[in-house]
């Protein structure tokens, strides 16, 4: 499983409970951020 099919199934299960839309993007912001940090 690579990091794009993780984060989607993360983002799926913290719709479900309930997260609004803004923390989602503000997550995936994070993320990228860090893959970039990383250089991966």
């Amino acid at each position: 499983m690579n990091l794009s099919e993780l984060w989607h199934h993360y983002e799926s299960d913290k719709r479900i409970q309930g997260f609004s839309a803004n923390t989602l993007k503000a997550y995936s912001l994070q993320l990228k951020m860090l893959v970039t940090e990383l250089g991966t």
